[in-house]
């Protein structure tokens, strides 16, 4: 994910999608916007995003739905995930929700302070994620570059033949003398 990845809003009300702009900006970071589950699967499949705060309750596709098809794909399955709901919490809801792996369930309204917080930490906590899927990619890479591809070994095999040792506080003039 790129560093400019940004934290989608989906809701289907204005007034919503506004407070929610509004409590995240101070975060600085790039924001986007969808009105409905079939936008968001649109925006996500284009990539850049790096967080996604869904309403549950969507026109046509439904924020749950958004998700199970999400972790069905390899370049969506590791989005963190806040849903919202204006319904309050419900113990089905909930159930579904985090066997998805949704990060988290937010009842409407939010307060904008908590819900800040958990936003930065699970984006940044995704961030590093991947920086650091990135870096053991390289030095995968980097470690072929010495030892060819997979399935030659790096490392000699067990029942290689090792070359002995000197005996310890020996000295090269002593293993030249034994060896005449």
């Amino acid at each position: 994910m790129p560093p400019d990845a940004r934290i989608l809003i989906v809701d289907d009300h204005e007034d919503s999608l506004y407070a929610l702009e509004s409590a995240l900006a101070p975060l600085g970071r790039l924001l986007g916007r969808a009105t409905s589950g079939d936008e968001v699967l649109k925006q996500l499949l284009r990539g850049h995003v790096g967080l996604l705060l869904l309403d549950v309750h969507l026109p046509g596709t439904g924020g749950l739905e958004v998700v199970r098809y999400m972790r069905r794909l390899e370049q969506t399955q590791h989005i963190p995930v806040v849903l919202l709901t204006g319904f309050g919490r419900d113990r089905q809801l909930g159930a579904a929700a985090y066997a998805l792996g949704v990060a988290d369930l937010v009842t409407k309204p939010v307060d904008p302070w908590a819900l800040r917080t958990k936003v930065r930490h699970l984006y940044d906590a995704h961030q590093r994620r991947l920086a650091l899927e990135r870096e053991i990619r390289a030095l995968r890479a980097r470690l072929e570059e010495h030892t060819g591809p997979p399935g030659h070994p790096a490392l000699p095999r067990p029942h290689a033949r090792v070359p002995s040792a000197p005996p310890a506080g020996a000295h090269a003039g002593e293993l030249e003398r034994d060896r005449t």
